[in-house]
Formats: structure tokens, sequence, C-alpha cells
């Protein structure tokens, strides 16, 4: 997500407590909203899938994911 993307999100905020937004305005920051969420979560999964866990023995082993 690129700075300007950002910085057009938090302007849709600003404008949102200053008056209602129209529709289209509302569905940009949507669409922005989720794009940026989306990414977030890719990266997280990403730091996450390259974390090991060393054991007191030394090894390492990947973090995995919980069952639920």
């Amino acid at each position: 997500m690129t700075q300007e993307q950002i910085a057009r999100i938090n302007e849709l905020a600003r404008l949102g407590r200053e008056r209602p937004l129209t529709e289209a305005e509302s569905e940009e920051q949507r669409v922005l909203r989720r794009r940026y969420i989306d990414e977030f979560k890719a990266n997280v999964k990403s730091v996450l899938d390259h974390t090991y866990i060393q054991e007191p023995d030394g090894s390492k082993r990947p973090l995995r994911p919980r069952k639920p």
C-alpha cells in the first residue's frame, strides 16, 4: 500500500468526522481499508511463517498454527 493510499484513508476519515461521506467516498474508504487490512494480515503471516522457536537443547522448530 502506497503512502498516497494511506494518506487518502486518513483524509476520508477526517472528512467523515466533519460531514457525512458521499456514497462514492464511502465505497472508496471501504475498498482502501479492506486492502490495508489484507496487506497487514499478509505481512504478519509472512513474519510468523519465518519465525522459529529455539528449544532448550538448541534445536529450532518452525512456528505452527494452533488447531482450534
